[in-house]
């Protein structure tokens, strides 16, 4: 009886990694910005998108790594979600008076990486 019950919940853990497998995705491209301000508001942004599991922003390379359930959430709505909290994504511009209210340090159009 126990090694059927083993048998059972290896097969189970086994079968349920290899669905959730299937929708999670990791991805990466590049956000515009320059300092830890940006930072925060990159990786604190884009894991409050629903469907986005892991988000971290490389302030030197500008590249954003991202885990996202692709049941939920495809690679541009979440590049076009991060336009619109200031940040340049991929095909995806910041709304001019967006950009313009974040703080004068993360002026990534005007400001070269500190």
């Amino acid at each position: 009886m126990k090694k059927l019950c083993l048998i059972f919940l290896l097969f189970f853990s086994f079968s349920f990694s290899q669905n959730s497998g299937d929708k999670n995705k990791k991805a990466s491209f590049l956000v515009k910005g320059v300092c830890e301000m940006c930072k925060n508001r990159i990786d604190v942004g884009t894991v409050r998108i629903k469907g986005v599991k892991y988000a971290n922003w490389d302030l030197t390379s500008n590249n954003l790594s991202i885990i996202f359930n692709s049941n939920k959430i495809d690679l541009d709505s979440i590049q076009k979600q991060i336009a619109a909290f200031g940040h340049d994504s991929g095909i995806y511009k910041a709304p001019d008076e967006v950009y313009n209210s974040l703080p004068e340090c993360c002026f990534y159009k005007t400001n070269t990486p500190h």
